[in-house]
Parts: C-alpha cells; sequence; structure tokens
C-alpha cells in the first residue's frame, strides 16, 4: 500500500486532458495553472490516487511519478536522451546489478538515472561542473542515497584518457558526447573482455565515425551493429483505431560492440 504524501515528497498532477505537472509538495505551496491554484495541503496527507480539485473546479488525479515522468519533467541543462532511447540503450548494454560502468557525457543525469535503478555503479566524466552538479541532485531527488552512494562524477575530459578504476575495470561503457570515437581506443585498456560498449549519436555522420573506429581495431571488437529507435502511439477510442497523426521519430542512432580482447 502507498504510503500517505508527505511535505517534500514529488508528485504528479494530471488533469482532465493528460497533461502532467511535476510539483515538489510544501506546506504552504500552491500549484498554479489557468485554471486556477490547488493549495498543496490538498494533497499532503492523501493517498496516491486522489483526486484534488482547483479554485475554478479544474480536476487532477494525483500520483507519484514514474522515471519516465521524472526524466520527462525534472530540472535539466544539458538534452536529455529520451525515454524511448533510455530503455533500449539499457538493455543493449546489458546493465545488471553490480555492474561497474563508465559513463562519458552525464549531462541531466536521465541515463544515469535508468542505469543506477538497474542496479549498477557509475563512474561519469562530464566536463561541465554545473551539469554535473544538476545530474547528481536529479539522482538524490528522485532515487535517493543509496543510488548517491553508486554514482561519482569527475570534471574530466575523456578524449584525453579514462583511469582504470580501483580493485578492477569497467564492465560497461555508455558514451554521449559530441565526439565518442574519441573514446573508443581508451576503452580496451579498461574494460573487462566481453565488456558492452553502447554510444549514442544525433547524427548518422557520428554513429558512421563510431563504426569505421571500431572496424580498424576489428582484433578487440566484435558483434558491431547500428540501430535507432522509432516510437509511435495509437489512437484507440471505440472502433476509431488509427496510428496516432505525430509520432517520435528520429532523436539518435544506438552504435554497441563487445570487446574481445583487453589490454
Amino acid at each position: 500500500m502507498s504510503a500517505a504524501f508527505v511535505e517534500g515528497d514529488r508528485v504528479l498532477l494530471i488533469d482532465t486532458k493528460e497533461r502532467r505537472y511535476l510539483v515538489t509538495l510544501e506546506a504552504t505551496g500552491e500549484f498554479h495553472s489557468h485554471a486556477g491554484f490547488v493549495p498543496h495541503t490538498q494533497v499532503i496527507g492523501s493517498s496516491e490516487g486522489c483526486t484534488v480539485e482547483s479554485t475554478k473546479g479544474a480536476r487532477y488525479v494525483v500520483m507519484r511519478p514514474t522515471l519516465e515522468d521524472f526524466v520527462l519533467e525534472m530540472p535539466r541543462g544539458a538534452q536529455v536522451i529520451y525515454p524511448k532511447d533510455l530503455a533500449p540503450i539499457a538493455m543493449l548494454a546489458d546493465i545488471a546489478p553490480g555492474h561497474l560502468v563508465f559513463e562519458s557525457g552525464v549531462g541531466s543525469g536521465a541515463l544515469s538515472m535508468t542505469m543506477l535503478r538497474a542496479g549498477a555503479r557509475i563512474i561519469g566524466y562530464e566536463l561541465r561542473e554545473d551539469f554535473a552538479q544538476r545530474a547528481k541532485k536529479n539522482v538524490a531527488s528522485f532515487l535517493g542515497d543509496e543510488a548517491s552512494a553508486r554514482f561519482h562524477v569527475m570534471i574530466r575530459d575523456s578524449y584525453a584518457g579514462i583511469d582504470l578504476p580501483n580493485g578492477g575495470r569497467f564492465d560497461r561503457a555508455v558514451l554521449d558526447l559530441p565526439e565518442p570515437w574519441q573514446v573508443v581506443p581508451h576503452l580496451a585498456g579498461v574494460m573487462h573482455g566481453g565488456g558492452v560498449v553502447v554510444a549514442y549519436t544525433p547524427s548518422i555522420t557520428q554513429a558512421v565515425k563510431v563504426r569505421e573506429v571500431l572496424a580498424r581495431h576489428r582484433g578487440q571488437w566484435v558483434a558491431m551493429r547500428t540501430l535507432e529507435v522509432l516510437h509511435r502511439t495509437w489512437h484507440i477510442e471505440g472502433e476509431s483505431v488509427r496510428p496516432d497523426h505525430r509520432m517520435v521519430a528520429h532523436t539518435g542512432f544506438l552504435t554497441t560492440a563487445r570487446l574481445l580482447i583487453a589490454q
């Protein structure tokens, strides 16, 4: 049974048109919209799934946000990887509890949270201090202290090299930065044999360059492939069944390979 909402909880308000609003509850807080306002005291003490009403009669269902909800609504500095790509990345990289992951390009922490939720430990390299701090705050806000303890971010340039982690090597590497092909040559020296690398690139020319570098080291990398994920929702209302007019098509390319021989 879900516990009652308390001050400090993040909640999702969903209106009758399925619009979503992420709110942090405060004892004296109010949620304002064009349809009036809702005092947070209406929500505090209530249970998940309750309905509240604004001063102008607008009704909202109150839920705890899922990870997908939080990623789409969370504070951000860098552009985030969206849920349609986050889930395939976690699957392609075979993220599992206890895996030590090298992440380059932490950004706002959406991908980090996905892998932490799956039980991974992460050492991340990020060039910008403000991005690193934002990612750590988002992780702490949604996943809490236990996940934060498995998330270590350094202000480092992965193009210049990668340090071996204390006590071993990385199991996985996930790259989300402008030129991931510059990082690939460093990975064989810091990953276990059989390890997986996944690179997220917005353009096909970037993906081609990643594949070219992997191919030049064919004695080290195998099982290379590149794919993209298209997301199309459907309209279903009675006997009216059709694809929605809009869809989330291209966002990025996912290139993956496995390390055959560790240096």
